[in-house]
């Protein structure tokens, strides 16, 4: 009889808080499947987290918004199971008003932000029932507060926010815990995809101490490592220079200049 074995599966691992989520996840010696379209970077990041100790490592290369890959793999692999999923894939692009905003960007949002994280839920949702395992989605801080020229890309992070809550409702009586990670401003690529130029990114972090992806990584292991009667429901994290959206301290009050007092 093959030996069944556990994985945690990452989308979006190629870059970001799937990348670092997925180095955290490997020091902490888990088993994980790593999904993104990137495949050489995907191949690069096998080999970095088995070096820093992941038990197992395998990827597949695919789109979120198309499973069948997903499906394909684990039909052919029963003794594969899922335990835990990490819907980290997600994007943000364009920054126009909603009335010179481009349909392309407004369908690149809802397919990977909302779209992508279901399809990919559904598909493992039954290891996962049959695990008693985790689902981490990855929100933000936009899913709570809406700011001009970001519309759409906020409505995508409510849907996520609204299917995190409906989800842990359905699910109740299956023993599995459903997590929503809100992050503030991270410096990842996001600001680079969003607005097509490093130098705009730079500027949106420019003056002040954003959260790394590191930062979010260390807190998704935390919301795992819970005992199994805590579930973690909504983890709200801002770094300190940022208040709330839009509010944000740069400069000689940014805490990168500041000493603190020990």
């Amino acid at each position: 009889m093959k030996k069944m074995n556990s994985y945690i599966l990452i989308t979006g691992a190629s870059s970001g808080i799937g990348e670092a989520t997925a180095l955290r996840l490997a020091q902490a010696k888990k088993s994980l499947i790593l999904c993104a379209r990137r495949k050489q970077r995907l191949d690069t990041l096998k080999k970095e987290c088995l070096k820093q100790g992941a038990l197992d490592v395998i990827c597949l290369t695919m789109d979120v918004t198309k499973p069948a890959p997903l499906k394909t793999f684990l039909k052919q692999n029963p003794q594969i199971k899922v335990h835990s999923l990490i819907n980290s894939a997600g994007l943000a692009q364009g920054t126009e008003l909603i009335q010179s905003a481009k349909l392309s960007d407004w369908d690149a949002m809802i397919d990977t932000n909302i779209k992508g994280l279901l399809y990919t839920t559904r598909t493992v949702l039954e290891h996962i029932i049959a695990e008693r395992g985790h689902i981490v989605n990855l929100g933000s801080v936009a899913g709570r507060l809406v700011y001009e020229g970001g519309a759409v890309y906020c409505a995508t992070k409510f849907a996520v926010r609204a299917f995190n809550d409906g989800l842990r409702m359905d699910l109740k009586g299956t023993g599995v815990r459903v997590t929503n990670i809100e992050p503030g401003m991270v410096n990842t690529e996001f600001s680079l995809v969003r607005l097509g130029s490093k130098q705009k990114a730079d500027a949106v972090y420019q003056d002040m101490m954003p959260l790394s992806a590191t930062d979010i990584a260390e807190s998704i292991l935390w919301c795992l490592n819970q005992p199994v009667h805590v579930n973690i429901q909504e983890l709200v994290i801002y770094p300190t220079d940022q208040a709330s959206v839009g509010q944000v301290v740069r400069g000689e009050k940014s805490i990168k200049n500041i000493k603190l007092k020990k």
